[in-house]
């Protein structure tokens, strides 16, 4: 190719770099061993990287990666060639791949975010970079090379996305391919360097049944659960940052028939919704002239008027909150969202206050009946001390005592203690039957009692 020409070239003249290891570590034949070997290997990659870089043909950008991934290949054999470098082929693999990542993937993150094992990555600037494996925090051995080398890879996340960070707008919440979400933020407002956090996707999305595997559900929960999905009840999953209300909405939305149009609304797009008549909508933040901003708010008034069976919110966390509450009020059965808080209790607290953020001078009383009204259910999501997340509260909105929201506790996660590092309990019916058990009844759905029937602890 003309890329290796070129570098060709260039490499027979550059004598100032042909030297990245001594004659006695070439006699060696590798660069394993000594201190001095590693930077050696870091000196190499960094090299070939440079090099490559200033002499790719950006009309090659376009090109497939199998096509740029052979390049990157003969590249790496010639120039190693040139400096009479010897490297074992696992040596000469792994620089491979580390280059590869450098150009095509995510640099040092790559790894990390092909370790399904691993399901956040936090880089707290160049040289600390934390993962979380079973909701445990671990530091690995990974870092950046300086802060503009994590700018690079910030970059090259958002620039696909058409968002921007700089100094005037110094953090962005963004998206990978594989719909992880990525929030980054960088100086002068993080004093660390740049800061990027990712909360990643399972390749293959989570079932129910995973859930429950997992202890994270009970089949009678789901089955009751499943029942007011389709009977159209109105569902606002609530919980704490990371005790997995996505992967819940998610999970729940999959119940929803397919003969119905669905309208998404994100901040960053992270529902993966399987029915076919689905309409993704996504915010937008504003321009660099501090114009053109898309909030929630803006596409949950659009959405009305596109004629959705169900609104499903991703998060809800400003005055949207009220549009969605006109939403549900107003023949728009069946739509769901989530909710930072800290108790089924607390959620009404913080769906009052969001409400309130829209701007308008509504009383107290009111602003409850229109929560009272509109929402059926809270199911409420907690990560527990052993990183495990679990459903931990199923309540009904049961309506109004006075100037009080009433709710009605349907099924309580009863604790059995922590034993081996891992938290026992179970999510057991308090034997209340909800209110709304006729809207199932009237949508074709019959449900045992023994859903709700209380059962003693287990020993």
């Amino acid at each position: 190719m003309s890329l290796l020409r070129r570098l060709d070239r260039k490499g027979k003249g550059d004598d100032g770099e042909r030297s990245v290891l001594s004659s006695a570590q070439r006699k060696r034949g590798g660069l394993g061993g000594s201190r001095s070997s590693k930077e050696g290997y870091s000196d190499l990659m960094r090299r070939i990287q440079s090099r490559l870089l200033q002499e790719l043909d950006p009309s090659i950008s376009a090109a497939e990666p199998a096509e740029i991934r052979q390049s990157i290949r003969e590249l790496l054999d010639q120039v190693l060639q040139q400096e009479g470098i010897v490297l074992s082929r696992v040596e000469r693999q792994r620089l491979f791949d580390q280059i590869a990542a450098e150009i095509l993937g995510f640099g040092p993150l790559q790894p990390l975010l092909e370790d399904d094992s691993i399901t956040e990555i936090m880089v707290n600037g160049p040289k600390q970079i934390y993962v979380e494996r079973g909701g445990k925090l671990y530091k690995t051995p990974i870092t950046f090379e300086d802060d503009e080398h994590v700018m690079r890879i910030i970059e090259r996340i958002v620039a696909p996305l058409g968002r921007r960070v700089d100094e005037a707008s110094p953090y962005v919440d963004a998206r990978l391919p594989d719909g992880s979400r990525v929030n980054i933020v960088i100086p002068p407002i993080a004093l660390n360097g740049p800061v990027i956090t990712i909360r990643k996707f399972y390749r293959t999305p989570l079932t129910i049944e995973d859930l429950i595997r997992f202890g994270s559900i009970t089949p009678e929960v789901v089955q009751f659960l499943e029942a007011c999905v389709k009977a159209r009840l109105n569902i606002i999953v609530a919980g704490g940052t990371g005790s997995g209300k996505t992967t819940l909405l998610n999970i729940l939305s999959g119940f929803i028939p397919n003969d119905e149009r669905i309208v998404t609304i994100e901040n960053a797009a992270e529902l993966q919704l399987r029915q076919e008549h689905v309409v993704r909508l996504e915010s937008r933040p504003p321009n660099i002239e501090g114009e053109g901003e898309v909030s929630i708010r803006d596409l949950v008034i659009n959405s009305l008027r596109m004629r959705p069976d169900r609104i499903i919110v991703g998060e809800v966390r400003g005055g949207e909150a009220l549009d969605m509450l006109q939403a549900m009020n107003t023949g728009h059965e069946g739509s769901m969202t989530t909710l930072h808080s800290n108790s089924p209790r607390d959620t009404l607290a913080r769906l009052e206050t969001m409400v309130l953020m829209a701007g308008m001078e509504l009383p107290t009383r009111a602003i409850r009946e229109q929560i009272a009204s509109a929402v059926d259910l809270i199911v409420y999501q907690s990560r527990m001390r052993d990183g495990s997340r679990k459903v931990v509260a199923v309540s009904e909105i049961a309506g109004m005592e006075g100037d009080v929201i009433s709710m009605t506790d349907l099924f309580v996660f009863e604790h059995g203690g922590y034993r081996e590092g891992k938290v026992h309990g179970r999510l057991r019916p308090t034997g209340l039957r909800p209110k709304f058990m006729d809207k199932i009844r009237a949508a074709g759905i019959y449900l045992p009692p023994r859903i709700f029937a209380p059962t003693q602890p287990r020993s």
